[in-house]
């Protein structure tokens, strides 16, 4: 399959006068840096999964024909390299982080529209939806073995002569944070099935729920990469925390976005979540106002028997009303001030740090 699909293109080059750059040329950058290590890992997996795989990141299309598809934002892995540079190592000593997590960020995604049913995801079919449940489930577990493979050492970056191999703590610390921001996930992805069927979801442990389902994993992208780029404690920890509380943010965008996005940008059907009857933090801050408009979400969201289309519309518009939108909206704004008083502690360096602000204006001001 390597032979058939289309090259990678080189990474990126940084701007000659050393300026911060801004978060889509970090994002692009990071794709750039990343890709090589993807398609090695995804050669190197079992022929049952492998096409799966590959058309998940958007390589191959249903037929096993190379195509150039959206792989996705490379965010996780980007917040990786840019950690291990703010604390002074360079991008290369990021990169087995970076690898690591952007295979347990498509492990999850395999494995979510599975359970979720959802039948689009970047503009086309989603993987379980052409090739099954099973293969999905099954090419999932394998991009997660590969994450953990992958945490050993990465291959050469574009300019490099080795491969960068961690030290043995480093290694052993980094398999630690991986493995529970995963068990975190899994705790996540549990509490988020199991309010579909209940009608007593309060905010508290909505957040909950968001903090291990998204947050878990971009707060170990930065605390991996702090640790693989030589980070002190304090720098690693003060990292970390940086990338949960913008994971947080991220999930209530991501919310706001399952009710109010617009489908052609976002790839995903409208109301999808609503049709779901997912309990998202907007919802759930609707259901709780104690508002007219809070109680008429909850006899039409709560009823037994599907939304129809029409009153997905009508949902939407009673979570405005009730306020869940503009709760949802302030929460991420007060999130990333965390965040970003939890960046300029940690003293990294000036241009990462930048960039890394770049990033964290970005989640809240995306559209898909």
């Amino acid at each position: 399959m390597s032979a058939a699909m289309p090259a990678a293109r080189p990474p990126a080059a940084g701007r000659a006068d050393g300026a911060p750059r801004p978060a889509a040329e970090v994002l692009a950058w990071s794709r750039a840096l990343i890709d090589p290590g993807l398609r090695a890992v995804v050669d190197g997996m079992p022929d049952e999964v492998r096409a799966v795989a590959a058309y998940h990141f958007g390589w191959l299309d249903e037929h096993g024909r190379p195509v150039t598809g959206d792989a996705g934002k490379a965010l996780r892995p980007a917040l990786a390299l840019l950690s291990a540079q703010a604390v002074g190592g360079a991008a290369a000593d990021g990169l087995p982080a970076a690898l690591a997590v952007e295979l347990t960020h498509n492990f999850s995604l395999l494995h979510d529209d599975v359970m979720d049913r959802d039948r689009t995801r970047r503009h086309r079919p989603t993987a379980w939806s052409v090739f099954g449940a099973n293969a999905a489930i099954l090419a999932g577990d394998a991009l997660l073995a590969c994450a953990f493979d992958s945490l050993t050492g990465a291959p050469p970056a574009a300019g490099a002569s080795a491969r960068h191999v961690p030290a043995a703590g480093v290694l052993a610390e980094g398999v630690r944070t991986l493995s529970r921001a995963v068990l975190d996930l899994v705790e996540g992805q549990c509490a988020d099935l199991s309010f579909e069927t209940r009608t007593d979801v309060e905010v508290p442990e909505c957040l909950r729920m968001a903090e291990h389902k998204t947050g878990a994993l971009l707060a170990a992208s930065c605390a991996l990469g702090a640790a693989y780029g030589g980070g002190t404690p304090p720098q690693i920890g003060g990292l970390r925390r940086f990338g949960a509380y913008i994971g947080l943010a991220f999930q209530l965008v991501d919310d706001l976005l399952g009710i109010w996005g617009d489908p052609a940008v976002t790839g995903k059907p409208v109301h999808a979540d609503l049709r779901r009857r997912k309990k998202s933090l907007p919802v759930v801050a609707a259901l709780a106002s104690d508002t007219p408009a809070g109680g008429e979400l909850a006899r039409l969201y709560l009823r037994d028997g599907p939304l129809s289309d029409g009153d997905a519309a009508r949902a939407a518009r009673l979570v405005e009303e009730a306020g869940g939108r503009a709760w949802a909206r302030h929460r991420a704004r007060r999130l990333k001030a965390d965040a970003l008083a939890e960046l300029d502690a940690a003293a990294p360096a000036e241009r990462p740090r930048a960039e890394l602000r770049a990033l964290a204006d970005l989640i809240l001001d995306r559209d898909h």
